[in-house]
């Protein structure tokens, strides 16, 4: 596609939360997600994504081309239809029409910034518009250092219903939160999903750094905490293909404790190394 970029691209995210839950596990009652072999925190790749959604969501809300497909409004299948009705491809066909299919992918990429970058299955209802490989993919992030959960116990004064008022005495809950933890996770832009597929543009790649940059800022909540993203570095490869591994590219940053800290409790307690000898056809870029 000719607006897709032509490079590929990895790129690695540090961010921390203090006194907070980053990510809450459904399976754990809502706890921190921890690994439980190793008690480092992590973050899932759907939770960070849906921050980066609701960042695009927010500064781009009604501007074309930026809608956002995952989101609580109304049923995908709907969004589906409605690409249908607006190229005027027939509808409810009892055998999948490759070529209406193909269209109407095409229109959801066009206009939905997380289709266009992440990708999406699109493949449910009568009016189908196939299933898409986003050029961008994340990693689950962990910590750096083990994170301890512990359950705080809180009050409730307000009581929700007139037998709870009618009990008398304040109601107790409880907050699940860790008191420090540094997280890293890492990424990947395929120059080639792009330009075969989504067309994922420069443009859509400035806003994506801008979105990951910001991400926590606009998703403030008592659970969360306070949550700031600290660190993003980019490896700019001079091939659509890539230049180097990107493991060999992520070895190049090194995240370490500092020797007298026994608990981290800030971002200052860790010091982050980068090498910067990079391969040849590999730029580094450093934007946060």
């Amino acid at each position: 596609m000719e607006n897709a970029i032509k490079n590929r691209y990895e790129f690695v995210m540090f961010f921390d939360v203090e006194n907070g839950n980053p990510n809450g596990d459904p399976d754990a009652g809502n706890q921190p997600s921890v690994d439980p072999e190793t008690a480092l925190g992590i973050v899932t790749d759907v939770c960070l994504k849906r921050k980066i959604r609701n960042y695009i969501e927010l500064i781009k809300e009604g501007e074309e081309g930026y809608n956002i497909l995952i989101k609580n409004d109304r049923n995908l299948n709907s969004k589906f239809t409605e690409a249908y009705d607006i190229l005027n491809l027939e509808k409810k066909q009892k055998g999948k029409n490759k070529d209406d299919v193909q269209k109407a992918q095409q229109y959801m990429c066009k206009n939905y910034f997380d289709v266009r970058t992440f990708g999406a299955v699109m493949s449910t209802g009568d009016d189908q518009c196939g299933t898409v490989r986003g050029p961008v993919q994340i990693n689950f992030a962990r910590s750096i250092d083990p994170v301890f959960s512990q359950d705080i116990t809180i009050t409730r004064q307000a009581k929700t219903s007139e037998t709870r008022e009618n009990a008398g005495n304040s109601e107790m809950g409880k907050k699940s939160i860790i008191y420090y933890g540094l997280y890293r996770a890492e990424g990947y832009i395929s120059a080639s999903l792009a330009q075969k597929t989504t067309g994922f543009s420069e443009k859509d790649l400035e806003i994506l750094w801008e979105a990951i940059i910001n991400m926590f800022e606009h998703d403030r909540s008592a659970a969360r905490g306070k949550m700031c993203m600290r660190k993003l570095y980019v490896f700019r490869h001079e091939s659509h293909l890539g230049n180097a591994s990107s493991h060999i590219l992520f070895d190049k940053i090194i995240v370490e404790k500092n020797s007298n800290i026994i608990v981290p409790r800030k971002f200052t307690d860790y010091t982050i190394t980068v090498n910067k000898a990079m391969p040849e056809g590999v730029t580094f870029i450093e934007k946060l």
